[in-house]
């Protein structure tokens, strides 16, 4: 497991507006098969290096339902970001564990635990406030010093955003050179073919859904994009001036832009349809580098993971509504 898991996270789960009477598909690859997930439950499906196909599955409630201030404008934000990547964690750990060869002949295998896959998390989390948050402001502010245009408040986070996304682009580009993550991309773009031809109203078939489009709107990386876009507004309205506050509000207000952001995000998709083509714009072109065309055997992993993530929610009471 490497210490950019949290990133993988963020660009892969689908983080969407969903009202009370809306079956919203969204999913996250993962190791080697493909997490779906409807408002009241999920299913994992990951193909064993043997060939056999091992779900995991399980009911789901929405923190709306367990509080009405996690319904919230901002809080359901920051609440829908926090049960996906806790529910992404889970994903993880499951198909990394289906991964894992036997051990020997006692016909056991040791486990990713809890505790590894905190540690994980802290490594990501660690990683990505570095990468996006201390560099980008880090190399503004030496820019800053010999070319005094970027000084303004303005100019300099403007300067920052344009570091931070140049870097995000740069990284998703570089990974995806790596074998292990190619077949993440791929079992990404099988995801997308997947929720498309269910969308669609057609058959779930392997034959039916390879027809569709590896880009879909309501991916996480379009998610990502407006963030970081968000984020250039709001530290432009912060009145700090030096590195080390500036830094630190980077960092505490992240949760309350992400919540932002999910808002920017809902009012395009129930607004017009030119807006939320506006919005989601970007994360298709990136979607061009996070997916892959997948073969077969991938697309018919995603259809179990959308199968059984739709019986169990029928079996709640819920209604396959297109959203």
């Amino acid at each position: 497991m490497r210490p950019m898991i949290l990133l993988r996270l963020l660009l892969q789960q689908h983080l969407a507006a969903q009202s009370e009477d809306e079956i919203l598909i969204g999913g996250q690859a993962v190791i080697e098969g493909v997490m779906m997930r409807c408002p009241h439950s999920y299913c994992v499906a990951v193909r064993r290096a043997d060939g056999e196909l091992v779900t995991e599955e399980s009911a789901l409630r929405k923190l709306s339902e367990c509080s009405r201030w996690w319904g919230r404008p901002v809080l359901r934000g920051v609440g829908t970001l926090g049960q996906a990547l806790w529910l992404g964690m889970k994903a993880l750990r499951f198909s990394a564990n289906a991964a894992l060869p036997e051990d020997g002949g006692a016909g056991r295998k040791k486990e990713v635990t809890p505790a590894l896959m905190a540690v994980n998390l802290a490594l990501s989390l660690g990683f990505f406030i570095f990468l996006y948050k201390f560099v980008p402001l880090y190399l503004t502010t030496r820019l800053g010093a010999w070319w005094p245009a970027i000084e303004g408040r303005i100019g300099f986070n403007l300067a920052d955003g344009l570091i931070r996304i140049a870097l995000f682009v740069g990284f998703l580009l570089a990974i995806s050179c790596w074998k292990d993550i190619r077949r993440v991309f791929e079992y990404h773009g099988a995801e997308h073919r997947v929720v498309f031809a269910f969308e669609a109203g057609g058959p779930l078939t392997v034959q039916n859904a390879q027809r569709f489009s590896t880009l879909h709107p309501r991916c996480g990386t379009s998610f990502l994009l407006v963030v970081m876009l968000v984020s250039i507004a709001a530290y432009a309205l912060l009145p700090f001036e030096d590195f080390g506050s500036r830094f630190a509000a980077r960092v505490l207000l992240l949760p309350l832009i992400a919540g932002v952001s999910y808002e920017v995000i809902r009012a395009a998709a129930r607004g017009r349809r030119r807006l939320f083509s506006a919005v989601a714009a970007p994360g298709l072109w990136l979607q061009r580098i996070t997916t892959r065309p997948p073969c077969d055997e991938q697309v018919a992993v995603a259809i179990r993971a959308l199968e059984r993530a739709l019986a169990l929610e029928q079996a709640q009471g819920g209604r396959p509504v297109i959203a």
